[in-house]
């Protein structure tokens, strides 16, 4: 049981997710990001199977074949896809996350990748996890297509300029709604 391990991870992330946030202007998303890791049913699994270099969902899952605090979490936090995924007439659908959202999903895959890859995250990072492990068919079409748009973005142009662009796509959807 890595509990301080984990405890630290978890701090380090949230950490990072809120500077990102702040910077695109989603201060309370900032502030209360990812809170549910300190309920007990997703912290003392996060503890229990803790590896420093990987979700512990990810371990949780190859020892259980599912992962109990990943459906507590997905359930409780608007920034994953997943929470947007409901029924209709038997058949799933897949509804388009908000801006904010989506601009908060795309802060917590930086800050993921800067939290486990350390020395290695370069701005291609994001991105080339995104490709290589999302259920993109499990997504919003649209959703995964400004996933992408922005996740390119960031690789292409780098975090300051990205996150400029999402602090106005934040903004416009606001704008659109009002």
């Amino acid at each position: 049981m890595h509990v301080i391990k984990h405890f630290i991870t978890v701090c380090r992330h949230r950490r990072a997710v809120r500077k990102l946030c702040f910077k695109c202007g989603l201060i309370r998303q900032g502030l209360t990001h990812d809170l549910s890791k300190f309920s007990f049913a997703e912290f003392w699994s996060g503890a229990k199977f803790y590896q420093g270099n990987r979700s512990p969902q990810a371990q949780e899952r190859e020892v259980l074949g599912y992962s109990a605090a990943w459906l507590h979490h997905k359930g409780r936090n608007k920034h994953h896809f997943e929470y947007w995924t409901d029924f209709a007439d038997g058949k799933k659908v897949y509804v388009k996350m908000p801006a904010r959202y989506l601009a908060e999903m795309i802060c917590d895959r930086i800050a993921a990748c800067k939290t486990y890859l350390k020395t290695k995250y370069n701005d291609a990072s994001a991105l080339e996890y995104f490709e290589a492990k999302t259920d993109k068919d499990g997504m919003n079409g649209q959703t995964c297509g400004r996933l992408r748009h922005f996740l390119t973005m960031l690789k292409e142009h780098g975090e300051k300029y990205t996150l400029k662009e999402l602090k106005k796509f934040i903004k416009s959807e606001k704008n659109f709604r009002a």
